[in-house]
């Protein structure tokens, strides 16, 4: 009998818990149900600057319309995030509410490895080769190249290269500023790339008058071997200013011309 009482009393209990439970959820239901959104708070997921919080209030001010005193769990975060992931310098977004009626959004940004100058429009491409506009808020120290810059882009285009051939240029560059980047001395001290006609990169120190002809963005290793072994053999033996240009892309040889 006793043993009859007890899983009695243990049964009332879970009930009471369940039913306890329930109400609660319903309770937060609607509570959330009433909640309307307050605002909207920007996370970065990053230390670039391309695009402020005021700049992503203004974007969905624009195009997703009223969503301050929206109810809150009606908000169209697919929508927030489309909005969002849609301008040239977002990656992606994560967008989310909370209990204090805010809109949430976390934005990663795109992180761009080289910079192109052609005529006058200036573009950054990132480590997939995506091409997007310089943005006027931040500028990135990455290497710059200009001239021939065999790649179609007009003003305010976005995406990858329009052609085979030109994603295949596009990804040796990328994969020679990455090589750069790593051995950090000649991201250090190459101010800037310039493309030939011909489709040879001359490269243009931070100091010294000279330039180096470097061809192709290929043989990285053997071709910046040849330009240190010009500062440590060549340059100390003539002196400052005797050569004006020096070509490295041929393959073991270093051509000096006044």
């Amino acid at each position: 009998m006793k043993k009859g009482l007890r899983i009695a009393i243990i049964a009332a209990a879970a009930c009471l818990l369940a039913f306890l439970i329930l109400m609660i959820f319903m309770m937060n239901g609607n509570r959330k149900r009433e909640l309307t959104c307050g605002g909207v708070n920007v996370e970065f997921a990053d230390g670039y600057n391309f695009v402020t919080p005021e700049d992503i209030e203004g974007y969905l001010d624009s195009e997703y319309g009223a969503y301050i005193g929206q109810r809150l769990d009606s908000v169209d975060l697919a929508k927030v995030e489309k909005i969002l992931d849609n301008k040239s310098a977002i990656l992606k977004t994560e967008a989310y509410t909370t209990p204090d009626g805010m809109l949430n959004v976390k934005v990663y940004q795109r992180e761009p490895v080289v910079r192109f100058q052609k005529g006058g429009n200036g573009f950054y491409a990132d480590e997939k080769g995506f091409l997007f506009p310089l943005q006027s808020n931040y500028t990135s120290q990455v290497p710059i190249i200009d001239g021939a810059v065999p790649l179609t882009f007009e003003s305010g285009y976005k995406g990858e290269p329009v052609t085979d051939k030109e994603k295949e240029w596009l990804s040796g560059i990328i994969e020679l500023a990455a090589h750069m980047k790593a051995t950090k001395t000649w991201a250090e001290n190459i101010s800037q790339i310039s493309v030939r006609a011909n489709g040879d990169l001359v490269m243009v120190p931070r100091q010294g008058k000279e330039v180096f002809i470097f061809g192709p963005a290929d043989d990285f290793e053997e071709k910046f071997s040849k330009m240190e072994k010009y500062y440590t053999s060549i340059l100390p033996e003539k002196g400052e200013g005797f050569y004006s240009t020096v070509n490295v892309k041929y393959k073991g040889q270093i051509i000096c011309r006044k």
